[in-house]
């Protein structure tokens, strides 16, 4: 029988154990394992049952219990200091505090993300993406930044993986009750449930509700359409991540970006939190957010420009994609029938809204609007993810920038990292804090600092190989206990599974690959050819095992198929005690499976991996990477780390060639260097090579991918440079800058350069001979206070391309002659030997612009201006 109401029944704790709840609800549990010591102690068999969740612990926990806890001294004593402890976190001064006021800091800023992945008792996140947005919150929060993260809250979340009896994966979406998650209602003073709307079209609303979620220092408002107050359908707006059409998806990032500023401001209007002045968006999904605050200024009496420069100036727009295919695009007309008079933002021209995501660059679609175009042309800052895909980044939307080249596309790179505490295991942790203590062990995986990363090498040899086998060994009785589970959904009874009781082995080198499943990160890669893969499975000497996870999204009938192939694989009975697949890859799982494994593989197409922090976490337990060189890893590769996996990537490389070529260098690399290495043993019987490369990955490494590191990055030169240029974006300076722009474009068309000279006729020259140019400009009704006249040059290729270009401003020494030209003069050092070149252009100049490249205007000479300029020296 079905109830027709549900309801959430809560205890009611005795007087001494109320800062439980408090405890509970702060999402610093997730990573602090003396909080989650205490709450195991509540209960230890309870606390297994519910995944190691305090809020569905102390919702279940026997009346009778609590009692006895209230009066266990002991008991109380841990739960003061816990309690204490967590008061003493939030309050107290950290690295943000620390620094110099005149510094500048930000206030405070809103970080905008469609998942966060905070702990697996919040199942708010499909993969990287969110993982990593529940790391910035986590590591924003270890070192004190005041920031606010702002997400929905999606009833089903992303979806449960089984796989049937065939191996296919099934989709399961069970319902997420608020009031059973770490979360609590935002209200008004008067007790009422905080609310935020938007309008719709046809004179609708749809109306949320705002969930407070705590992370540690950090408060993480996420929005719910589900009231009672909308109709059916806008109730299901955040019914789960990822799903639905093209108008479900577009009302979701409306109400991420629109709603959750409108979320931001009433949070800080109730809570007294300042205001945020700088805004990140982390990825084009709630871009919209840039819409809303143009609105705010636009009540102010700003009109749309300038309100376009003031917001911009303070945002920050982060890109996670290497492909066109991974952005949201819609279509124009029903982004248009969601704005204007007869909906949301009435008082705003649609058309401004619409050109903001127009692909106004070769080979763009104009009748979709794109979220990535708009979200960097809201954001003066913008970054990819890791280096190599800042620079695929900059390749990817250089037709923003019509004329520069893709260097000069003002896109930087921050590169990834991982919050240590929440993916490092226990037991490295100890064997940390019994070299260095365990304050200074918490500083290392929180903050960082190489001194403290350095006491790694005095760690013995044998503590070092006795914490692997051990970890090893976890994985084993983990993978056992999910396969026999993943089984018994599959429809196998108990008698057909004694198999499993030989699955994996501790002392055998175990390889783990988990992530998402889509075709580039080639999940089946390994397979290409089974007899030698098989022949690595069940070597007599120098065996391997892999641990396999990964979800396919629900819409990808391709990516299923590579799941079902790989699932066939490792159902045969020949191999299956040494190869596994685990459905419902996860949090939870993922914390478990990095420290276990001693290989961790990652074979994407390159450049296609943006990041790829999945290795940093295994890198963090002394688990060594073997890779294709993308993401990070073609950052940081080192051969101290691990193996870098060779690439077939020429132009004109057919794919299954390139999967062949690479497969087999996978192989290779297994049986001749891999394997040798894990097995051999020296005089104390250890493997004493391999150990060290452990040593040298925790050592070397580890500083580098925390996220710790990754959100000082993000403050120092974003964060900050953003609130600088905010706060300089007064409404009269907006103004003026907005005039300014739309006087340069609209005079930019008389701009051109007339003639070039140099002091050099030949096409020789000596290093370090200084050439004098002249240079005669047309400025139309600009002056030289509106450009800046540059020499670009540097070494040039063979078809004469400047490849490693710097740059040298030219001073005006005369002018305006008669016809309105000026004269620019100034040195030329020539630095470098061999083939040389240079050009000169003209970009407007204005003291607000982050880049000379920000108008997307520039002017180079004409053939005929550039005849005997000396262009080429040899």
């Amino acid at each position: 029988m079905k109830a027709i109401r549900r309801f959430t029944v809560r205890p009611l704790l005795p007087e001494p154990l109320r800062p439980l709840s408090d405890l509970s609800r702060n999402l610093r549990w997730s990573w602090h394992a003396e909080t989650r010591d205490l709450f195991q102690s509540v209960d230890p068999e309870r606390w297994a049952l519910c995944d190691g969740d305090p809020v569905r612990l102390l919702g279940s926990v026997r009346p009778a219990r609590l009692a006895e806890l209230a009066e266990d001294r002991r008991f109380l004593r841990r739960l003061a200091a816990a309690a204490d402890d967590l008061h003493d976190y939030r309050t107290g001064d950290r690295w943000y505090q620390e620094q110099p006021a005149s510094a500048g800091l930000p206030a405070a800023i809103a970080y905008f993300s469609p998942e966060f992945g905070v702990t697996a008792a919040l199942p708010q996140y499909s993969g990287g993406l969110g993982i990593l947005a529940g790391d910035h919150l986590k590591a924003a929060s270890d070192l004190g930044v005041p920031l606010i993260g702002v997400g929905l809250l999606y009833r089903h979340g992303y979806f449960r993986q089984t796989l049937s009896r065939e191996g296919w994966q099934q989709e399961h979406y069970p319902v997420l009750d608020p009031n059973e998650l770490p979360v609590t209602l935002l209200r008004e003073d008067d007790g009422a449930p905080a609310r935020v709307s938007l309008a719709l079209p046809g004179g609708k609303r749809l109306h949320a509700r705002v969930w407070l979620a705590q992370v540690g220092r950090v408060p993480l408002l996420m929005l719910d359409s589900d009231v009672e107050e909308n109709d059916l359908g806008e109730r299901g707006v955040t019914d789960r991540l990822y799903g639905g059409g093209s108008e479900h998806r577009l009302l979701q990032e409306m109400l991420l970006g629109i709603g959750g500023v409108r979320a931001v401001r009433t949070y800080c209007r109730l809570t007294g939190h300042a205001r945020p002045e700088v805004f990140h968006t982390n990825e084009g999904h709630a871009g919209f957010l840039g819409l809303e605050r143009i609105a705010e200024l636009a009540d102010e009496g700003l009109d749309f420009d300038a309100a376009l420069e003031a917001v911009r100036a303070g945002t920050v727009f982060t890109t996670h994609t290497p492909v066109p295919a991974g952005i949201d695009r819609f279509d124009r007309a029903l982004v248009a029938r969601h704005f204007g008079p007869d909906a949301e933002l009435p008082r705003m021209d649609v058309d401004r809204i619409l050109r903001l995501g127009m692909e106004t660059y070769p080979g763009g679609e104009p009748n979709l609007f794109n979220m990535a175009v708009m979200g960097l042309r809201l954001a003066q800052r913008a970054n990819g993810v890791s280096l190599l895909h800042g620079h695929v980044s900059r390749e990817m939307f250089s037709g923003l920038w019509p004329g520069f080249d893709p260097d000069e596309v003002p896109i930087t790179s921050v590169t990834n990292g991982v919050h240590a505490p929440t993916w490092v295991a226990p037991e490295v942790l100890r064997l940390g804090a019994r070299q260095i203590g365990a304050e200074r062990a918490e500083d290392a995986l929180s903050v960082g600092g190489s001194e403290r990363w350095d006491a790694v090498a005095d760690i013995p040899d044998q503590d070092i190989w006795e914490l692997r086998r051990d970890l090893r060994e976890q994985l084993v009785v983990e993978v056992r206990e999910r396969l026999r589970a993943s089984w018994r959904q599959r429809g196998a009874g108990t008698a057909e599974l004694g198999w499993i009781d030989g699955v994996l082995d501790p002392d055998v080198l175990t390889i783990g690959f988990a992530r998402r499943v889509p075709s580039y990160k080639r999940l089946t890669l390994m397979l290409r050819d089974r007899d030698r893969l098989k022949d690595l499975l069940l070597h007599p000497e120098r065996p391997i095992q892999i641990v396999v996870a990964g979800k396919a999204h629900p819409a990808d009938d391709g990516g299923k198929r590579l799941v079902q192939e790989l699932v066939r694989f490792t159902d045969d009975p020949r191999v299956r005690h040494r190869i596994v697949f685990l459905p419902d890859y996860g949090m939870a799982m993922a914390q478990k499976l990095y420290p276990g494994c001693d290989i961790w593989l990652n074979n994407p197409l390159r450049p296609l991996e943006a990041c790829g922090t999945s290795g940093m976490k295994a890198a963090l337990n002394g688990c060594l990477n073997l890779s294709v060189l993308d993401g990070w890893w073609d950052e940081w590769f080192q051969p101290d780390f691990g193996w870098a996996i060779p690439t077939a990537d020429g132009a004109g490389t057919d794919p299954d060639h390139r999967d062949d070529v690479e497969a087999a260098a996978l192989y290779d690399l297994l049986e001749q260097r891999i394997t040798p290495r894990f097995y051999e043993r020296g005089q104390a019987g250890l493997p004493d090579r391999w150990i060290e490369m452990v040593r040298r990955t925790l050592g070397l490494l580890g500083p580098k991918v925390l996220a710790g590191r990754m959100v000082r990055e993000y403050v120092e030169r974003l964060y900050t440079p953003a609130a600088h240029a905010h706060r300089t974006m007064a409404p009269d300076t907006a103004r003026e800058l907005a005039r300014w722009k739309q006087q340069v474009r609209a005079s930019w068309h008389a701009v051109r350069v007339d003639h070039v000279e140099t002091s050099v006729a030949t096409t020789t020259a000596e290093l370090g001979t200084a050439l004098a140019l002249r240079v005669r400009v047309g400025l139309g009704d600009l002056t030289p206070d509106d450009v800046e006249v540059q020499a670009v040059s540097g070494r040039v290729d063979e078809e004469d391309r400047i490849t490693d270009a710097s740059t040298v401003p030219l001073k005006p020494t005369g002018g305006p002659d008669l016809e309105g030209r000026w004269v620019y003069e100034g040195p030329l050092s020539l630095d470098r030997t061999g083939p040389f070149g240079y050009t000169v252009r003209i970009l407007p100049s204005h003291r607000l612009l982050a880049s000379g490249a920000e108008l997307g205007l520039v002017e180079v000479p004409s053939e005929e201006a550039a005849e005997g300029a000396g262009v080429l020296l040899r």
